[in-house]
């Protein structure tokens, strides 16, 4: 009976923190609202909330909609690079291939891979769509949307992606940049493409899953020091990436992005602080509702919570 109460008492003060917590992240509307445009939002991997994400339907989707774009890229094992965001193939394959991206091939197998039935995605128009390679989703580069390139590995493919660029003329430093978690990598974009802007990725935690703590600024700038970057882009989280926070970073010159944000209120929080672009996997949604909000109208279907294509 005693262990009983205890269980009850134990889910009961768990339910009270989570309701606690729900009700503490609750973001209101700025007012005033603050500027989002189509330039301000980045596709996450394209607009992956409607398409298959890294792969050219999401990219050209995000295009045609006005938007920039995120990819994730690796050098595969005969040296293509190809966008993919996983360290294997295991998730956007359904389980069909669990190989590590670095140790296949790009012809034979990763050219012909299915990532566009796994999930959601089952059974869609999507069936038998594959990974891009870098080349081919350049030419998508168009002046007015950032194309966010994120090195998923070291600094090894850096040679291999400097090729790629020196071969065509769609993506340049107006229109292309870089952004990695790996400093050699951000090091190594400057040093052999320095034309080119690099931000560094930052989670704004820091320590292993037991004793995890959030990042101190301090810490963050040296490495924005260290590494050479044009500017850091870090997951937003309000209570680490402040007003202050923001103006600190940017008065040390650099510019300040955040990912991955997914509704208005915390994209439109973290413009009213200070950043510059917001990265989420809904683009549209997020600007259809905003402009909704501006013209003093009201989405009355709750038209945007599963995919933006459905907003009118």
């Amino acid at each position: 009976m005693k262990n009983i109460i205890l269980i009850a008492v134990v889910a009961s003060l768990t339910a009270a923190q989570t309701v606690a917590r729900q009700k503490e992240e609750i973001i209101p509307i700025p007012d005033p609202l603050p500027e989002l445009t189509a330039e301000m939002l980045i596709a996450h991997r394209g607009e992956s909330i409607d398409v298959p994400e890294n792969t050219l339907p999401a990219y050209k989707t995000a295009v045609e909609r006005g938007f920039g774009f995120e990819c994730d890229i690796y050098l595969s094992k005969d040296k293509r690079v190809f966008t993919f965001h996983d360290k294997n193939l295991t998730r956007t394959t359904a389980g069909a291939n669990t190989n590590k991206c670095a140790d296949v091939e790009w012809e034979g197998v990763l050219s012909k891979i299915d990532v566009g039935s796994w999930g959601k995605w089952k059974g869609s128009a999507f069936k038998g769509t594959t990974p891009a390679l870098l080349e081919d989703v350049l030419k998508l580069a168009r002046d007015g949307r950032k194309i966010y390139v994120e090195i998923k590995t070291g600094p090894e493919i850096v040679p291999y992606v400097k090729e790629i660029f020196e071969k065509q003329k769609n993506a340049h430093p107006d229109n292309t940049l870089f952004i990695s978690f790996n400093a050699k990598a951000c090091k190594e974009i400057k040093r052999q493409m320095p034309q080119y802007k690099c931000y560094f990725l930052d989670s704004g935690v820091r320590g292993s899953s037991k004793r995890r703590r959030p990042a101190k600024l301090d810490e963050i700038l040296a490495i924005l020091k260290d590494t050479g970057v044009d500017g850091l882009d870090i997951r937003f989280t309000p209570k680490l990436v402040t007003e202050e926070f923001i103006k600190a970073v940017r008065d040390a010159g650099y510019e300040l992005h955040v990912w991955t944000i997914d509704d208005l209120p915390r994209a439109l929080l973290a413009r009213q602080r200070g950043a510059m672009t917001v990265t989420t996997n809904c683009a549209k949604k997020l600007l259809d509702e905003y402009n909704l909000l501006k013209s003093g109208k009201k989405c009355e279907k709750k038209c945007c919570e599963k995919s933006a294509s459905s907003c009118k």
